[in-house]
Order: structure tokens, then C-alpha cells, then sequence
């Protein structure tokens, strides 16, 4: 299983949204957060004899992201020499929630770990979770530098519940080689879902076995995350405003009706495992048109030596917009000693200085502006191609809420953009199906 994001380096498997289908399917683990203990500081209250606080971080990375992340703290280490950051946990991103949640209910628990956005809300509902807000309000970094999409990931109900950590978006991938070999121009920014849908049935080539785009169809996390913009742009929501019903029962008819467009024209190859893993294969072998996805697949299309091009998502309005899955740096209260040193610590990783290094070693995008404007990203983007596109598509992007009862709602959401995916239902049925379900869990009192 991959790290948490994308590595900037050669391919290591995976990519990042392999992670998020555990979002949906920890969720009934993570119900028994709302009566997790407080406690959980260690002897001594992590201050050892010679006054140096020592704390601990899961970090959930692997690979290029475990060594930047290992390189970070070293360097902290340096400049900060009263405190000891231990990295460890033993565990990847996608089974933290599930390690977090039997931590917490047991009272040992870690300083620092890297929770997912879309897990926030159910962690956060332990009282054990640090609040930051006044920690990043008044941050070296200001508020307001951080990309929208990066405070919305971290704050629930107007607090600062978690650390921004990483953050990307959604764009699509274009082979250019397949697009000259069917006489078609290159899309631009404004471009239509028609367009998407009209150019996928032109691209595919079943003699030749190539596919105008594709789509995962297993109904997990990375299954309904690409839905949400076409669902936003419409006007719809997640959660209705009163948060009593969900937000899309008809705009998300539209939606689901661009997917079936998709379906009868036979031009989507549905990835029928887990981790989108054979839809990416299909595309870095020059079978497929155009990819949605975001920038941590960059590195593996150069690798694989596919002459590409990077568009911003089509859109019904003509307006721009995307959306982002950014992740969190979530504290713990195991002591007052211990939680000024992870204050300081995640403090100091949302620093410019320190952001771009991990956003160019670890394949992300910048957190803020200010890292944007930095000579080493400026380089970044200028050495790779359609980077740029991703970067400035965070202007346009919107998240998922900070909701208890999303990972149902995604879950529902899910079960029906696959059953459209594979002939088994109606949009209309389908989305009905899924208001039932998740309509339901949003009455649960939480």
C-alpha cells in the first residue's frame, strides 16, 4: 500500500488516492471515537531528565515520502534542540484511522499523526484532539496565506482542529500521441463535460484496445471524489444547508447522466479493483485518451515516457472549479509539555522554507501562497510539465466537508456512480438509492 501522496520520484506503486477507499469503510470503527478517554500522557509527562521534551509522530508515509519527511525532522532536530521528535507508528496512511481509533480507546496514543481530511471529523470528535485555532490564527504563517481549500479541510465547527499537511486537486491528463492519431485539437480551460464526453468517444479504438478515459468502479473513496466537482458546479452540495438531507438530489442526476453518456458510448474503462491501479496501467501504456487525476501521477507519466498535456476539469457552467483532498497533521493532548512541542513542530512544517522541500520531495503542492511565489517551486513547476495547472486549479478548488456523516454519504454515493458505471441501474435509480441511504444517516444524532 502506498504512502499518503504521490512520491515525485520514480514510480513505488500505488499511487495517493489508492489510500482514500479506507475512508468509507473505517467509518463504523471510528463511531466509537465520541467515548474515547482523554489521557494518554506518558510518565514524566515526556520531559526527559536533561529537559528535552521528547514526542511521538505516526507519519503514514512510505518510500520518497517517509525519506523527506525522516530529512525535515533531522533538520528540525538541528534548530530545535529541546525537543525530540520519535517518527514511527508502524503504520500507512490508510490504516490510520483505524490505528487512531484503537490508540484513543485505549489511552496510548501519539503527539502527532497523519490523519485524512475526509477522516477528521471523526477523529476530531474525541476530546483528545488538540484544537489549534489559536495556534494557526496567530501562526508564523498567516491564516490567510493557506489555500481555502487547506483551511476548510482542517476546521469544524469554526475551530482549527488539525494541521494543513498536504494538498492537491484534480486535472486531466491528456495523451497527446492518441489525440494526433485521432485528428483531435487538444482541449483548453473552458471546455464542456460534453466536450469530455463527445472527445472520449473519439479517442476509443476497441480494435486497437484504447479507451477514451477512465473511471474506478469499485465505489470507494476515489470511486466519488471525481463526481463532487461536476456535482458543485451545478450548485450542489454534499449537505443540504439545514444538514438534514444530502445536497445533490438533483443536481447529482445530472452528474450521474454524464456518467452513463460515458458507459453507452463504451469510451470509460471502469478499473474493477480497488486503487485504480489497472486504470493508471492502461493510461501509461498509451491505451487511454485522457486521465483525471491529480499531480502525484505526474512523476510515473514521465517515467513511462507518454508525450502529455494537463487541462483543467471540464465544467457544465463554463466557470472553473476542482476539488481538493487535503490531509492533516492531527495533534494529541498527551500533556501540556508535549503539546507545545508538537504545536512547534507542525508550526514549523507549514513554514515556506520547509513546505516546499516537502512538497517537492514528497510530491505535493504548495500548502500557501508564499511557498507558491518560492524560487525552488517557481523551478518545480517550470521543470515539469502541466504542473502549473494543478497549482493555479487550487484557486478554483473546493473540499469535502468536515462531516461525521460523509464517509456514509460516500459510501452510498459510491455504491451508485458504480452501478451506473457498470449497466446495473438508472441515474435516476441509482442516486434514489442513495438518498435513501444517505438521507438516513444524516438524522443520526451524532
Amino acid at each position: 500500500m502506498a504512502a499518503a501522496h504521490r512520491p515525485s520520484g520514480t514510480s513505488t506503486g500505488p499511487t495517493r488516492r489508492t489510500v482514500l477507499r479506507q475512508g468509507a469503510a473505517l467509518a463504523g470503527g471510528a463511531a466509537a471515537v465520541t467515548a474515547l478517554s482523554a489521557c494518554g500522557a506518558g510518565e514524566g509527562g515526556g520531559v526527559d531528565a536533561d529537559g528535552r521534551v521528547r514526542i511521538e509522530m505516526w507519519h503514514g508515509q512510505t518510500d520518497t515520502g517517509r525519506a523527506a519527511i525522516e530529512d525535515l525532522t533531522a533538520r528540525f532536530h538541528r534548530t530545535h534542540p529541546r525537543i525530540r521528535v520519535d517518527l514511527g507508528g508502524g503504520v500507512l496512511a490508510d490504516a490510520m484511522l483505524q490505528k487512531i481509533t484503537a490508540a484513543l480507546a485505549s489511552g496510548s496514543f501519539p503527539d502527532i499523526a497523519y490523519v485524512f481530511g475526509s477522516d477528521l471529523a471523526s477523529v476530531a470528535r474525541s476530546p483528545s484532539v488538540v484544537d489549534l485555532t489559536s495556534t494557526f490564527h496567530s501562526g508564523p504563517v498567516p491564516w490567510d496565506e493557506f489555500w481555502a481549500p487547506a483551511r476548510e479541510a482542517v476546521t469544524l465547527n469554526g475551530q482549527v482542529r488539525a494541521a494543513p499537511a498536504l494538498i492537491d486537486s484534480l486535472a486531466v491528463v491528456c495523451n497527446k500521441k492518441l489525440f494526433r492519431e485521432a485528428g483531435l485539437p487538444l482541449p483548453r480551460t473552458g471546455w464542456s463535460w460534453d466536450d469530455f464526453v463527445q472527445t472520449a468517444s473519439k479517442l476509443t479504438d476497441h480494435q486497437r484496445g484504447v479507451f477514451g478515459t477512465g473511471w474506478p468502479g469499485v465505489g470507494d473513496e476515489d470511486t466519488v471524489w471525481r463526481l463532487w466537482p461536476m456535482i458543485w458546479d451545478l450548485g450542489g452540495d454534499v449537505v443540504s444547508r439545514d444538514g438534514r438531507r444530502i445536497g445533490f438530489e438533483d443536481t447529482g442526476l445530472k452528474a450521474l447522466q454524464t456518467v452513463e453518456a460515458l458507459v453507452k458510448a463504451q469510451s470509460v474503462y471502469v478499473d474493477p479493483k480497488p486503487g485504480s491501479e489497472q486504470m493508471y496501467r492502461v493510461f501509461l501504456s498509451g491505451r487511454m485518451g485522457m486521465a483525471v487525476t491529480g499531480p502525484w501521477q505526474l512523476p510515473d507519466i514521465r517515467q513511462a515516457k507518454v508525450d502529455y498535456h494537463v487541462v483543467p476539469l471540464p465544467s457544465y457552467s463554463g466557470r472553473p472549479i476542482t476539488i481538493s483532498g487535503p490531509d492533516t497533521w492531527t495533534v494529541f493532548d498527551n500533556g501540556a509539555a508535549r503539546v507545545a512541542a508538537a504545536r512547534t513542530f507542525v508550526t514549523w512544517l507549514s513554514k515556506p522554507a520547509q513546505d516546499v522541500r516537502w512538497d517537492i520531495e514528497a510530491g505535493s503542492l504548495p500548502m500557501t501562497r508564499s511557498t507558491q511565489a518560492l524560487p525552488e517551486w517557481q523551478k518545480q513547476e517550470a521543470d515539469t510539465p502541466g504542473l502549473q495547472v494543478f497549482t493555479k486549479s487550487l484557486e478554483s478548488a473546493r473540499v469535502r466537508p468536515v462531516h461525521p456523516a460523509y464517509p456514509k454519504i460516500s459510501q452510498s454515493l459510491g455504491q451508485a456512480i458504480t452501478a451506473v458505471l457498470l449497466g446495473r441501474s438508472s441515474p435516476a435509480k441509482a442516486l434514489r438509492d442513495c438518498a435513501e441511504e444517505a438521507n438516513a444517516a444524516l438524522l443520526i444524532p451524532r
